[in-house]
């Protein structure tokens, strides 16, 4: 029995061995053998998605962006929206809706585009913090404020995947607990909301790994 609604979220343990947390890597299973071995159409679908991703987050850093860069917002996308669907799914953990693991995810790349900017471009990291034009009475605040913003970027990131996951899920659990009680009148209500929540929370699956990558995308391209 759940000691709280919250409870349905939490990692289980076999042998105390977190398995849960498996599910991360459940998606690279799922992946037909054939995408690798011969050009198919899955194969196809996804180059197409990744190219139309790597335009994108090109444009977003900018020209002075190195070889290669886009691979790893490319690669964040795609883990994350692996994992966001397969949460949708019965009785399969949803990582991403833990701060655990988006924590993971945000805060190593913020710590990485911040040692490389301020080792790398110091005078630019402190153009940053007074934006033009800013009269010299408010230039102390305005560098207390950009400092605030920048410090609590990878929360905001990693705060924002999480509660918008576990808001949809819970609406769902919510929804799915009272159909026992309800008449079959209001059973079929409840399966065509069910049926549309879950399209709504696809949606919101495609979304929030994009936003997550187009922001990270945004945050590199500052320290460049």
């Amino acid at each position: 029995m759940m000691t709280n609604l919250f409870s349905t979220f939490d990692p289980t343990s076999l042998f105390n061995q977190p398995l849960n947390w498996m599910s991360t890597i459940l998606g690279i299973l799922i992946i037909p053998i054939s995408i690798w071995m011969t050009p198919n159409r899955y194969f196809l679908i996804w180059k197409k998605i990744n190219f139309t991703l790597h335009k994108e987050f090109k444009t977003l850093i900018g020209n002075n962006s190195l070889l290669g860069s886009t691979l790893i917002f490319i690669s964040l996308f795609s883990i994350i929206l692996f994992n966001n669907f397969l949460g949708l799914f019965p009785y399969i953990f949803t990582s991403t809706s833990h701060l655990t693991m988006t924590l993971s995810l945000a805060l190593p790349m913020w710590l990485s585009f911040m040692l490389f900017g301020w080792l790398n471009h110091t005078t630019h990291m402190l153009a940053h913090l007074v934006p033009q034009g800013t009269p010299p009475i408010l230039m102390p605040f305005m560098v207390l404020i950009e400092t605030i913003s920048n410090i609590i970027r990878p929360g905001t990131l990693a705060v924002r995947l999480a509660a918008n996951m576990i808001a949809g899920h819970l609406l769902l659990t919510l929804l799915g607990n009272t159909g026992s009680h309800l008449s079959l009148f209001f059973i079929n209500i409840l399966i065509i909301t069910q049926i549309l929540l879950l399209m709504l929370e696809s949606a919101v699956s495609i979304i929030q790994s994009y936003v997550f990558a187009v922001l990270s995308t945004l945050y590199s391209s500052e320290v460049i």
